[in-house]
């Protein structure tokens, strides 16, 4: 989201300085391909205490687990491209994620499969059997333009599947009914005619080796490259150095100051439990589908890294919410409400074309690690073309 203007440019002629508020991947990346590619001056200003945004990973001193602190994070693509430029920075393992589910005492593998349709059937259907039972499960609804999430998902995979899965946690992530849910927050529920359990289909998968915040300290060790942690943008904008570009990554309704209104945001908490076990729950995502049971997921990071052997654990508890003025946002809710204020923020971003929009807060929409790498590498090929 950025365009030229001359006006600006003609202004800070021969000012090659860029500030970059949010030091995330989407901002971690531009940072270095300025730094690295063009040789500019770069001003990272980062709120929290650390970089790596939402990403940010360190080693727990008492166990020595890597501990995703902000909800576990999997690199995965099918994509060379940002596969390849990532690996300038890290190697990564060779985990494979899975993600178990538990309904009502018992636990099924997911995405939708053989495995988890044969063990809530109690039976044992052949590909082709399970294929012609989800056929007929979704042929029952009779939906064709659906019209909310519950819709969307019952067109996908009947009402079996979605209840027994779908319905209690979507709700209970988002807070709100199904029904009220927009149709496009899921554009697909996959469905697998085999008993394979690994969650992506993507060609190169794993965490890194060092963590994601060893990632960051790489991307943005350059001696071009200014860091600056516990900087928060809205009470230094009015004092800014004098710069030619700015690289917003934080909530794009927070940087019109909501003239528009408020988007609609979901974020999380997490209750960290260490414990003086070797292993918790057997696997690092456990998602928990009954609407009963408060919290969404369970993750136990050791299993990230199963490379390594833990005398101890750790465990987390995310539970979602709907956030205040106060806290951080995680997850664009995008509503058809939610959309229409969000053009009208896209139509006030055209104003400053000095602002390049990005990441998942500032494009508002869900992006995954690899997205965020190859639109923030798009981004800078773009203005690099621009700048010429």
């Amino acid at each position: 989201m950025m365009a030229s203007n001359p006006e600006f440019h003609m202004k800070n002629e021969g000012i090659n300085t860029v500030i970059i508020v949010g030091a995330g991947f989407y901002g971690s990346v531009m940072a270095e391909r300025f730094a690295n590619e063009l040789g500019w001056k770069v001003v990272v200003l980062e709120k929290r205490n650390h970089v790596g945004g939402n990403c940010w990973s360190c080693p727990d001193p008492d166990t020595g687990v890597e501990v995703h602190a902000y909800c576990p994070h999997i690199f995965h693509t099918s994509h060379e491209r940002g596969w390849t430029y990532l690996n300038h920075f890290t190697a990564f393992n060779n985990y494979r994620h899975t993600v178990w589910a538990s309904r009502k005492g018992k636990v099924y593998p997911l995405p939708f499969g053989l495995a988890a349709i044969n063990l809530l059937l109690g039976r044992r259907l052949s590909p082709a059997e399970a294929r012609a039972w989800v056929h007929a499960e979704t042929a029952k609804e009779g939906i064709s333009e659906p019209k909310n999430l519950e819709e969307k998902a019952l067109s996908l995979i009947g009402r079996t599947l979605y209840e027994a899965f779908v319905k209690e946690y979507t709700e209970k992530h988002w807070g709100m009914k199904a029904t009220e849910l927009p149709a496009d927050i899921i554009t697909r529920l996959p469905v697998r005619f085999t008993f394979d359990v690994g969650y992506y289909n993507d060609r190169w998968q794993g965490i890194p080796v060092d963590g994601y915040g060893a990632i960051f300290k790489k991307l943005l060790d350059h001696p071009n490259i200014e860091v600056r942690l516990n900087a928060d943008y809205f009470s230094m904008r009015d004092s800014l150095p004098p710069h030619r570009l700015l690289v917003y990554t934080g909530p794009i309704d927070r940087f019109f100051d909501y003239k528009y209104g408020r988007l609609g945001w979901r974020s999380v908490r997490f209750e960290k439990q260490a414990l003086e076990i070797e292993d918790f729950q057997g696997t690092s995502v456990m998602n928990e589908c009954d609407g009963s049971v408060p919290y969404t997921r369970t993750h136990e990071f050791k299993h990230f890294t199963p490379e390594r052997t833990f005398k101890k654990t750790i465990i987390f508890r995310e539970t979602s919410f709907a956030p205040g003025p106060e806290d951080d946002v995680y997850y664009p809710v995008r509503s058809a409400a939610d959309l229409v204020i969000h053009r009208k923020y896209v139509a006030e971003a055209a104003n400053v074309p000095h602002v390049v929009f990005g990441g998942r807060l500032g494009a508002y929409a869900y992006l995954d690690m690899e997205n965020t790498v190859s639109s923030a590498l798009d981004a800078f090929e773009a203005r690099a073309r621009d700048i010429g």
